[in-house]
């Protein structure tokens, strides 16, 4: 039952085709063609300039300002975070100064 099984490759079955011959072709070189004459550059068609309207450039400018609200609200939670916790961590360190001189007295 806890013995794993290990398959067995099957044999094959019906006609098996005999691997392709590939035989070898000879190479012929091909006549020199002289390079193209340089063609005249043709200059590049100009892209359309991008016009800001008053409404998308005030919608730049409210997407903008979100994103500096949003990425200075996630900062300055993360260091109020990093207060509290140090100034619980503060907080413990006095009280187990006080525990342990209060201990030390009493002996």
């Amino acid at each position: 039952m806890f013995r794993p099984k290990i398959p067995t490759m099957p044999t094959p079955t019906g006609q098996v085709s005999p691997p392709a011959v590939v035989e070898p072709t000879t190479v012929v070189p091909a006549a020199q063609v002289p390079p193209p004459a340089p063609v005249t550059p043709v200059p590049a068609p100009s892209r359309p300039t991008v016009q800001l309207t008053p409404g998308t450039a005030l919608a730049l400018v409210g997407g903008g300002t979100a994103v500096v609200l949003v990425v200075g609200a996630v900062l300055v939670s993360m260091l109020l975070a990093v207060a509290v916790t140090g100034a619980s961590v503060a907080v413990c360190a006095v009280v187990l100064r006080s525990l342990l001189a209060s201990e030390t007295k009493r002996r």
